[in-house]
């Protein structure tokens, strides 16, 4: 079976059906994992050979069409998945394995893996669902960014996981994710309400953040369930990255915003809806950085406290990966959850962040009541800025100035102020000095944790 140029339409022959194969690809046995670097490359690599095939020659002069796929790399090898056309399963199955035994001999640093499992995967129940639905009240939307939300909105408990248990090994996901905790060098078992790993670990007591139910009951999780909550916030970075840089691309070519965008946005349409006309590709490049930035930190063990609201932002979006990830492979239990829940505890200082999703709640930060509360400014323009000296963003994100452009391009409800508050909101403004600042970090917990020194993360 060779590779074939273009194809002339997504169904060349009748009696067309679309497959998603399933390909499981090993590093030779007693080869090294591969570290973060080789895994890149390993992704480019793969990537860039099925971006050069729209089309496989089959049997008989049979096409079968290739359109998408998706490549996933760990230390031991890949896991991918090809969406073709084609006329029947095994015709599927057979031009996906010839197609992938093609790039990996193509590939000197791929030469000698190979393919333990090239499948369809089908599961009965889920099966006939999809006939009884087929243009019925139950059959999928016919937009990608309806399917996309109405897929990632179901809950553990529906045929989708019960298919997922069926299909996938969890044990050895669990494995994998364990495998990948020691990745997370920030923190230690304690931030996820885990034992600490040496009775006398500095910053036990207290792990930091806002103080949670483990820092005063000791340990709430078993070290296994806080050891699998850390390899998956490892493993979300991964998808967190590789989203946002989907989405990167998606406003590059399209030159516009979220809020506009014909494109479906992977992660940058749950950033707070009302900013939604600011999404630009411009901001989707910084927000990027930040959450490299952020993530590095965290893997590095350099991470002291969230820099900016951005990082907060992109944090949420990373305990949102994870538990999407532990949900797929059937591994979200009840302790695996709390200690996601111990860990945003322990590092988010507060949740105000969480307001930018109330639109009842917006311009407390510019009020009286949060002026005296100490809440950080936490408009659009303020996302990028340090909430104090010694907070690290990263040069290419961070504002070179204050922005002077006004947080009022909005998607939704502006702000709590009637008309007659408008000229007030102003005056506000104009009266913001120095002196004022320093008042309201004085009430921010943000500003007294830099005076007392790092918060205590392992």
């Amino acid at each position: 079976m060779t590779i074939a140029g273009a194809c002339t339409g997504s169904a060349c022959h009748a009696g067309i059906v679309k497959y998603a194969v399933s390909v499981d690809a090993q590093i030779p046995s007693g080869d090294p994992e591969l570290d973060a670097l080789h895994r890149v490359g390993v992704v480019a690599l793969l990537e860039r050979g099925f971006e050069s095939v729209e089309a496989i020659d089959g049997p008989d002069g049979v096409e079968v069409d290739v359109l998408d796929t998706f490549v996933g790399v760990h230390p031991g090898g890949a896991l991918m998945k090809v969406f073709v056309d084609a006329p029947m399963l095994e015709l599927a199955e057979e031009a996906v394995r010839s197609l992938v035994d093609e790039l990996l001999e193509r590939s000197e640093l791929l030469a000698g893996w190979t393919v333990a499992r090239c499948a369809v995967e089908l599961h009965a129940d889920l099966a006939k669902e999809s006939l009884d639905a087929a243009g019925g009240p139950g059959a999928p939307p016919d937009d990608l960014a309806s399917r996309r939300a109405r897929l990632r909105g179901q809950g553990g408990d529906g045929p989708a996981a019960e298919a997922t248990g069926d299909l996938v090994d969890s044990a050895a996901m669990r494995d994998t994710f364990r495998g990948l905790a020691d990745q997370l060098r920030a923190f230690g078992p304690e931030a996820f309400g885990g034992p600490p790993e040496s009775a006398g670990a500095a910053g036990a007591e207290e792990v930091g953040g806002r103080g949670g139910a483990h820092d005063r009951q000791g340990p709430v999780v078993s070290a296994a369930d806080a050891r699998l909550a850390a390899g998956a916030l490892v493993y979300g970075t991964d998808l967190l990255l590789d989203e946002l840089f989907q989405d990167v691309c998606a406003l590059d070519e399209d030159g516009g915003s979220v809020a506009d965008c014909d494109e479906p946005m992977w992660l940058l349409d749950e950033l707070p809806r009302r900013y939604a006309l600011r999404y630009d590709a411009r901001f989707a490049r910084r927000f990027l950085v930040t959450a490299i930035a952020l993530t590095t930190r965290f893997t590095q063990g350099t991470f002291e406290q969230p820099s900016c609201v951005a990082e907060e932002l992109a944090l949420r979006l990373l305990l949102r990966e994870a538990e999407i990830a532990l949900d797929l492979f059937g591994l979200l239990d009840d302790g695996v959850s709390l200690a996601l829940e111990c860990f945003a505890d322990s590092v988010y200082e507060d949740m105000n962040h969480e307001w930018l999703y109330d639109d009842s709640m917006d311009g407390i930060d510019e009020s009286p009541v949060g002026a005296y509360l100490g809440v950080a400014p936490m408009g659009i323009s303020r996302w990028f800025t340090p909430f104090a000296a010694g907070r690290y963003v990263h040069p290419y994100a961070a504002d070179d100035e204050p922005d002077d452009e006004p947080d009022d391009d909005l998607v939704g409800p502006a702000d709590l102020t009637g008309p007659d508050d408008a000229d007030d909101v102003d005056d506000a403004d104009d009266l913001d000095d120095p002196d004022d600042v320093d008042d309201a970090d004085d009430l921010d917990g943000r500003g007294d944790r830099d005076d007392d020194g790092p918060s205590g993360l392992a």
